[in-house]
């Protein structure tokens, strides 16, 4: 029940890029999710308002996810193979329970090797446009 505005204030204050999109703060449970990117690629290329703007239609209903107990190898390969940088965490009750991130891997034993790996599919390109100022 979010606006576009709030969503992007969040985002902002905890310096994060993604957030969990939940049924309710209480249950946690993990409906979609929504990034800094798609607030730029559909809410300002459209020209919403921001404060009008409800964030449930710029939501990623059902995204990929890695449940409690599962080894950090399976988010890596899922982050690869959906060009994804952020996957939710949930339990057996589809609660959100936390988000392991790109950024995470670099932690891991031989990060940097495994790291580069991920990063570089992940940011397979894409055809591109070119804005010149």
């Amino acid at each position: 029940d979010e606006t576009v505005q709030s969503v992007a204030k969040m985002m902002c204050e905890s310096n994060i890029g993604s957030i969990p999109v939940v049924a309710d703060r209480q249950s946690r449970t993990l409906l979609g999710m929504v990034t800094d990117r798609d607030l730029c690629c559909s809410v300002l290329v459209q020209g919403l308002d921001a404060k009008a703007t409800a964030i449930r239609d710029f939501v990623t209903y059902s995204p990929v996810s890695c449940r409690e107990g599962e080894n950090i190898d399976k988010c890596e390969r899922l982050m690869q193979e959906h060009q994804i940088r952020r996957i939710p965490i949930v339990d057996g009750d589809n609660h959100v329970i936390g988000i392991v991130a790109q950024a995470d891997l670099a932690l891991k034993e031989k990060g940097a090797e495994k790291v580069h790996k991920t990063v570089a599919e992940i940011s397979k390109s894409k055809p591109s446009s070119i804005v010149a100022a």
